[in-house]
């Protein structure tokens, strides 16, 4: 089984912490944000920091970062690296960027760990099943689905890192990156503020973020969302510094037709959006690999999937299922706050 995400990754954690409760000075350390469209998602930058025109110069520059690494990385973007290697598919391997093959090659882990749950070629189905900007609510023809399968093998991936090149080997084969380059980008992000001495700061970006640090004198508290719930509510929180945690779900991207809950996140085995799980949320060092992760168990479901997560050193996760139970991981069972029992609806 394979699959991926798309590169407007679920809203699924919330940010829900309180303040410190000091007396704010002239020069003490404040919140200071921005927030703004980034690889089809919104993206919001914090940091709790004395130094406001540090933290706008190093939030534009996290900007510019995020806008180049979509102009390699996008399906949309004439040129990208990911649209060059798309075409030369079957054909011959084409130049691609540093920052693509680091990408391709943490894919192929999550892709060997997850038994191919995860797989960035499962872009050849995303014609058939569109839930980006494109979202046409339509249930594509079973033979349309079947006849594709064959092009989604993340093992058809070749990757030349003398020769810098990638390489697509079944004519029609479509690599995406949805579901992972955000949480590279977030990586990036984290390596660009700590080389400019920002030592608490927040970053969002759809359902992926990374809190470094403290918000004052207290952890940054995370809230996972209802996957059921309206906007905004949480069912559980994390106190969470210097990690990060990505929540893939059904309830953003999705139609409901005939009963039935249709979203983004597909079993390439069957050729239809995964049904085991209602969210996963992955807790780790690594925003691309939690970003990986979360759509790799999401389609594993819940018992293969917590299986996963306890074996894998430094991951941690929540799931709740299509059943509405709530599935927390050793690691957590200590941490995590719940704040009430997930809605429970279709």
């Amino acid at each position: 089984m394979r699959t991926g995400t798309t590169a407007a990754l679920l809203l699924s954690v919330a940010l829900v912490g309180g303040c410190t409760g000091r007396a704010r000075e002239p020069d003490a350390a404040r919140l200071v944000e921005r927030a703004g469209l980034a690889m089809g998602s919104e993206l919001r930058l914090t940091a709790w920091t004395s130094d406001e025109a540090a933290a706008r110069s190093a939030f534009e520059a996290v900007f510019t970062e995020f806008d180049r690494l979509d102009a390699l990385m996008s399906v949309w973007r004439d040129g990208s690296d990911i649209q060059r290697l798309n075409a030369a598919a079957g054909e011959h391997a084409v130049p691609v960027a540093p920052d693509v093959r680091a990408v391709l090659r943490v894919a192929r882990q999550v892709s060997d760990w997850t038994g191919g749950t995860f797989d960035v070629t499962f872009g050849a189905l995303s014609g058939l099943w569109k839930f980006d900007h494109d979202q046409d609510n339509r249930i594509p023809d079973p033979d349309e689905v079947h006849r594709l399968l064959s092009l989604v093998d993340y093992r058809a991936v070749a990757l030349d890192e003398r020769a810098g090149t990638a390489y697509l080997k079944r004519k029609g084969m479509r690599a995406h990156l949805g579901g992972i380059g955000k949480g590279y980008a977030i990586d990036r992000a984290v390596d660009m503020l700590r080389r400019r001495r920002f030592r608490d700061f927040m970053i969002q970006a759809g359902g992926d973020l990374y809190v470094a640090g403290h918000r004052g004198e207290q952890p940054w508290r995370v809230g996972i969302r209802d996957p059921r719930g309206p906007a905004g509510r949480s069912f559980a929180a994390i106190d969470l510094s210097d990690g990060t945690c990505s929540t893939s779900g059904d309830y953003e991207r999705c139609f409901i037709k005939d009963g039935r809950r249709y979203h983004h996140i597909l079993d390439p085995d069957l050729g239809e959006p995964a049904r085991g799980c209602r969210s996963v949320t992955i807790v780790a060092d690594s925003a691309m690999l939690a970003d990986a992760l979360s759509t790799g168990v999401f389609v594993l479901g819940p018992a293969a999937g917590m299986t996963l997560i306890e074996r894998l050193p430094g991951i941690e996760g929540v799931i709740v299922t299509a059943a509405n139970d709530v599935l927390i991981s050793s690691g957590l069972q200590k941490r995590i706050i719940l704040l009430a029992p997930p809605t429970d609806a279709p």
